[in-house]
Order: structure tokens, then C-alpha cells, then sequence
């Protein structure tokens, strides 16, 4: 049995895109780049066979796990009208020691992107600021035992 994924409307599309790309371009590529590397003769030491099969295994690996995903994924509708923080809305942090400010989207955690300011609601600050209102304030234990203050200064949906 999989745990339930949460998806918003926009990670799901693009979990699509992807599984179309490595099934119809990727897919092909890969299969292109070990006839070639067999002609080259003897691949008991052929090394751009080796790294044409261990690229095929991670396609078809990626390909399994999105299937898998986009199988068990619960697709996230943003409430209409709620104060408090949810999945799928955007949410304005102040650090309370420094006054910087966050902007964050909250997102299950098949599309969690940090780079991207999409944090996961599985995550320290994600499983903090759930259900916290604006002008909340809220206490964050990071994985190194640092505990930080963040006031919700903003919640867009």
C-alpha cells in the first residue's frame, strides 16, 4: 500500500509533461546510445554501454515513480475562502530574529522544490505554519535542534 500523495493542479501537469518526455523522447535516446555503443564491439568493457544501461535504469526507474505518484496523487484544490494556512497557498514568513521575510508555497511532497520556494507541508516549517492564521506566531525545530520564530505575515490562495 503507497501513501497518499498531495498534487497541485500545476505539479501534477508537470509530472505529466515529464512521464510523456521519458517515455517518448528519453526512452528512445537511451535505446539509440546502447545499439550504438554494442557496435563498437566487445561490451564487457565497453564504458559507454555501462553508462547507456545505468542511464536506461534511472529513466525507467524516474518512469516507475512517477506512475506511482500521479497513481496515488490527491489532487489539491485551494480553498476559496480560509484564513489559515493549507496546502496549495502561498504564505509570507517574517524571521522573528532577523525580520527577514519568506515567501513560500506549500506543496505535498512528490513536488517540494526549496530552490523554488516550494516547501513541503511534511517539512519542519510546512508542518509548523499548517493551519496557522495570519499574524500567527510560530516556533520551527529545524533538523539541528535550532528552534526559529516566524510570524505569518501574509496567506494567498
Amino acid at each position: 500500500m503507497h501513501k497518499e500523495i498531495a498534487l497541485t493542479r500545476e505539479g501534477q501537469t508537470r509530472l505529466e509533461e515529464e512521464l510523456h518526455n521519458l517515455e517518448t523522447v528519453r526512452r528512445r535516446e537511451v535505446g539509440e546510445r546502447i545499439k550504438e555503443a554494442k557496435e563498437f564491439g566487445d561490451i564487457s568493457e565497453n564504458s559507454e554501454y555501462d553508462d547507456a544501461k545505468n542511464e536506461q535504469a534511472w529513466v525507467e526507474s524516474r518512469i516507475a515513480e512517477i506512475n506511482v505518484i500521479l497513481a496515488n496523487a490527491t489532487i489539491i484544490e485551494s480553498p476559496k475562502k480560509s484564513d489559515k494556512v493549507t496546502l496549495g497557498c502561498k504564505v509570507e514568513l517574517e524571521d522573528a530574529e532577523t525580520g527577514t521575510v519568506h515567501k513560500y508555497q506549500i506543496v505535498g511532497s512528490a513536488e517540494a522544490d526549496p530552490a523554488r520556494d516550494r516547501i513541503s507541508n511534511e517539512s519542519p516549517v510546512g508542518q509548523a505554519i499548517i493551519g496557522a492564521k495570519k499574524g500567527s506566531k510560530v516556533a520551527v525545530t529545524t533538523p539541528s535542534g535550532r528552534v526559529i520564530d516566524y510570524c505569518v505575515l501574509k496567506i494567498t490562495r
